[in-house]
């Protein structure tokens, strides 16, 4: 079975850094893009960053030039690391993975449980 597990969430001031961390594991025989969404209280999920095994990325203007992204091949992991954090940026925020299980002829979009991040003013 494929899952998806977060770590590196917390609480943090305005103007610090949090490097979060997302390791898919199981019956994995390809993983495409992975990437980084957030969800504030009451509002539909928004994508925060993207990027593919052929090192292509990107990002919503909102986190542009903050945050950067990146991935570990062979820890099948993805980071988000973030810099300059805002209020604005408290969200849930989702790790997502576009995996091709072993036995399987196309891909499932898999999500992770969530990490809390919490930026005070």
């Amino acid at each position: 079975q494929v899952q998806l597990v977060e770590s590196g969430g917390g609480l943090v001031q305005a103007g610090g850094s949090l490097r979060l961390s997302c390791a898919a594991s199981g019956s994995i025989f390809s993983i495409d893009a992975m990437g980084w969404y957030r969800q504030f209280p009451g509002k539909q999920r928004e994508l925060v960053a993207v990027t593919t095994g052929a090192c292509s990325s990107g990002y919503a203007d909102s986190v542009k030039g903050r945050f950067t992204i990146s991935r570990d091949n062979a820890k099948n992991t993805i980071y988000l690391q973030m810099n300059s954090l805002k209020p604005e940026d408290t969200a849930v925020y989702y790790c997502n993975a576009d995996i091709t299980e072993r036995g399987a002829r196309t891909l499932t979009v898999y999500w992770g449980q969530g990490t809390q991040v919490t930026v005070s003013s």
